[in-house]
This record gives C-alpha cells, structure tokens and sequence, in this order.
C-alpha cells in the first residue's frame, strides 16, 4: 500500500502549471488493472479540452473550482464535490487556479 500526500503534490504541480504555457500539469498518482487517479493542476481559465472518457470517471475538486461542461449542459464542481462524469463528450474549464482528481475506470 502506497500512501500520497496530495496537498503537498498539488502545491507542485500548481508551481508547475504556472510556469507550463498551457496552464496546467499533472501527476498519475494511482495506476491499477482497472483504476487509474490522476492529480490535475489548472490555472484559472484553462480548458482541458473535449474529449470522451474511457470508462467510469470522477472528478474531485481538492482545490479551487472547475466546469465540467458536457454540449449545453454545465456542471459547477466546487472545492470539496466529487462528480461523476456521465459518459459522453466534455471538457474541463478552471474557473480559479485548481486541483483536481480524475479517476477513471479502465479494462
């Protein structure tokens, strides 16, 4: 068993994502058979853009605040929710300087 500090990973990879041109940077923190976690940094007003998941997906906000906007629909993802993602196409849009777990389902 492996145990990660995330605060502390978040705060360098926030560092990270201030000075990365496209506003963001991210760790896999879980890889497993069937998981995957993924802390995600982002700068207020970044998008990670559209994409469908693989699998089952969350995402919980650690820090901060996003957009989980899926076509007309919008989600508001305030620090401390956990959503799932419903699976069809979306993206991910900071609406403050943010931490983000993405945990998605695999195999």
């Amino acid at each position: 068993m492996t145990s990660t500090a995330l605060q502390t990973l978040g705060d360098e990879q926030l560092e990270r994502a201030r000075q990365a041109s496209n506003g963001r940077s991210s760790v896999t923190v879980h890889r497993g058979r069937r998981l995957r976690q993924t802390l995600l940094a982002l700068t207020a007003g970044t998008r990670l853009g559209e994409h469908q998941s693989p699998g089952d997906a969350t995402v919980l906000c650690l820090r901060g605040a996003v957009s989980l906007n899926l076509g007309e629909r919008s989600i508001d993802v305030p620090e401390g929710a956990l959503v799932d993602v419903p699976a069809q196409r979306h993206d991910l849009v900071a609406a403050e300087d943010s931490l983000v777990v993405l945990t998605v389902g695999v195999g």
